[in-house]
């Protein structure tokens, strides 16, 4: 199975000189301060049109805020200029349904930003397809079934939502292939009890009705303040061949990612797993649709993570800030990362970083 977009490793070792800043400064704040992230994930709007099953951020509420268009007018551009190389729109609701979105790309493009989505795809405008889709470097479309009924259960909304996203999927990659745009389109799965046999019966509308870039398969995995505990503990062993079969039907413009490796580590041991999380607060952040930044998308809400807000303060200020090194030396000293969730976002680049730290690797002199 081809992962040639690395989809279940991390992308960090294409930044050498900021991993060597990192490794000469993050024991020291003065040097750590002025070490920005690479990639921010954004979300737009806290109100989100499903109320998914599985949804890892049901805690915070759907709230109706918004990011303020004239405020990331200021702050993107800061962001850019201070070494943040891409954004990700997507966060506790539905990016699509901020109207300024298309703004949001095209500020982003014009700052030097790679832009991406992780969208629910209910919500594609014509603006979007005409101004944004050409400005985007990746779209990942939550589809979390094989047929409408299932898809209703799991999106928590109506069938008539799964043809929809199908038909704007469509559109979208129309919309690519006539204008010969540089955009990857693609589905992400989350392999649950509900969907788990129409697995197959998804990658084959991706490739062949819809003519997509990729399928991802993903499992599951607990977010430690989310309301849902329904998928607690999902035993993922009898899933181990479906990688392979599922590689049958790839060809030379659709891969499948089966997240075998995601699965594997579910239940590796805590002696197989770094002690300290080495990539908070250094190599990404996460801006809530309320304006507040934080450094870890797994804490929301908690003030241990949460560095300042774009409406009060420039990024800069933030990045810089008390709140940043307060957070710097409680995850440096006091992180128990056993309470941390698995298989997060920076897993990959935490095993990365850890083998540099602690010399976990023998004979490095023997390149």
């Amino acid at each position: 199975m081809d992962d040639s977009f690395g989809i279940d490793s991390h992308k960090l070792i294409y930044h050498p000189h900021r991993v060597a800043e990192w490794y000469d400064g993050k024991s020291s704040w003065e040097k750590s301060k002025s070490i920005y992230p690479i990639y921010v994930e954004m979300s737009p709007v806290g109100a989100c049109n499903h109320r998914c099953t599985f949804c890892a951020v049901d805690y915070i509420g759907y709230k109706s805020n918004r990011l303020k268009t004239a405020v990331l007018e200021k702050r993107l551009p800061e962001m850019g200029s201070l070494g943040v190389r891409s954004v990700m729109f997507a966060g506790e609701g539905e990016p699509m349904l901020h109207t300024d979105i298309v703004e949001h790309v095209l500020l982003c493009k014009a700052s030097g930003i790679d832009v991406s989505f992780t969208t629910n795809a209910t919500i594609i405008s014509d603006k979007f397809i005409e101004n944004g889709l050409e400005n985007t470097t990746w779209i990942k479309v939550s589809l979390n079934a094989g047929c409408e009924d299932t898809y209703a259960k799991i999106h928590q909304t109506k069938k008539d939502d799964f043809s929809k996203v199908i038909e704007n999927l469509k559109n979208l990659v129309t919309e690519k292939k006539s204008r010969s745009l540089n955009c990857t389109i693609g589905v992400q799965i989350l392999l649950l009890p509900e969907n788990k046999d129409e697995i197959e019966q998804l990658v084959l509308l991706a490739r062949d009705e819809i003519g997509l870039d990729y399928v991802v398969v993903k499992p599951y995995s607990q977010h430690k303040f989310s309301e849902t505990r329904i998928y607690e503990g999902i035993d993922y062993s009898s899933f181990s061949l479906m990688g392979r079969h599922l590689s049958a039907h790839e060809t030379g413009t659709f891969k499948v990612v089966f997240r075998g490796e995601t699965i594997r580590k579910l239940n590796e041991g805590p002696e197989s797993r770094y002690k300290k999380c080495h990539a908070t607060p250094f190599f990404w952040a996460y801006v809530m649709a309320d304006g507040a930044v934080y450094g870890c998308s797994a804490y929301l809400l908690d003030e241990k993570f949460k560095y300042g807000n774009l409406h009060d303060s420039s990024f800069k200020e933030i990045w810089e800030g008390e709140g940043r090194r307060r957070s710097l030396e409680f995850v440096q000293n006091h992180l128990d990362i056993s309470d941390c969730r698995i298989n997060c976002r920076m897993d990959e680049v935490n095993r990365y970083l850890d083998n540099l730290a602690n010399n976990t690797v023998a004979h490095v002199n023997f390149i």
